[in-house]
């Protein structure tokens, strides 16, 4: 049984990531770190430089958190990508971060939030990154 949480290199990825480190301390649990690109372009802003993805497993090591963090690039969208590792890992539950988006923007664009809400076979926990003034 684990924690999937979807990562981004993004206030709301950070999020995420948080919360998602905070449910797997207490219920000890394991902790998949996805952070996925579909490899269509050459710079994905939403592929964690190797820093970045170093810097989040010493923490979690530090922790003392059993984890995984994958970044598979194989051309599927990042909502595939959560829900294959969440049965893949028998999820107890799944963490993502949400952004604010626009009306038409959620008219056009599809959201891959809905999609992981819609699909998951467990629990999601959504959450918002901290409201900066």
């Amino acid at each position: 049984m684990s924690i999937i949480v979807g990562y981004l290199p993004s206030p709301e990825g950070t999020a995420a990531l948080e919360a998602a480190i905070t449910q797997a301390r207490k219920d000890a649990k394991l902790l998949v770190v996805i952070n996925s690109s579909r490899g269509d372009a050459l710079v994905d802003k939403r592929y964690a430089e190797n820093e970045e993805i170093a810097g989040i497993e010493e923490r979690l090591k530090k922790e003392g958190i059993e984890h995984l963090v994958q970044q598979p690039v194989r051309g599927n969208d990042a909502a595939s990508e959560v829900l294959q590792a969440a049965e893949q890992h028998r999820a107890d539950l799944i963490v993502i971060g949400l952004r604010r988006r626009t009306p038409v923007g959620k008219l056009i664009m599809g959201s891959t939030a809905q999609q992981i809400l819609l699909e998951a076979g467990c629990p999601v926990l959504a959450v918002k990154a901290a409201h900066q003034s």
